[in-house]
């Protein structure tokens, strides 16, 4: 199957907190990070999901926002460490590739505006924001 999704991230499942009809799996990448899915409680079983499993995590570039100071107080699970590689820009948007500390890249679609105000460039620090609503998850 072919997807538009861009953000593509293989990593194993760490835990699973069933709710009723929504749950949280926690997912390790291979260098140190942590990612969190908000999923259905269907969707655990659907793709028989069990802690150690191997999972990619898909993530839409236009669901990555990005920071470059401090992300304390936020509800947002899932703040992924890295540093931005390149830089696309238009007319109205920038597309941002981003090299996570401890290996695999995320790419995030942002305002042209939010880039300029962010300074970002080739080298900046930055940490990729992403709700776990936002997470979609998918095993072979």
């Amino acid at each position: 199957m072919s997807l538009s999704i861009r953000n593509r991230l293989t990593g194993t499942v760490t835990d699973i907190t069933e709710g009723a009809v929504m749950s949280t799996v926690t997912v390790d990448l291979s260098g140190g990070q942590t990612v969190t899915a908000a999923v259905t409680l269907d969707a655990i079983k659907d793709l028989g999901l069990s802690v150690g499993a191997t999972v990619e995590i898909l993530i839409k570039s236009t669901e990555v926002a990005l920071a470059t100071g401090g992300v304390d107080g936020l509800s947002i699970r899932n703040r992924l460490r890295g540093t931005v590689s390149s830089l696309e820009t238009g007319g109205a948007m920038a597309v941002v590739h981003i090299a996570l500390d401890g290996g695999g890249v995320l790419t995030a679609a942002i305002t042209l505006a939010a880039a300029t105000d962010l300074a970002l460039a080739a080298g900046s620090s930055v940490t990729a924001l992403v709700k776990s609503t936002e997470v979609a998850l998918a095993t072979a």
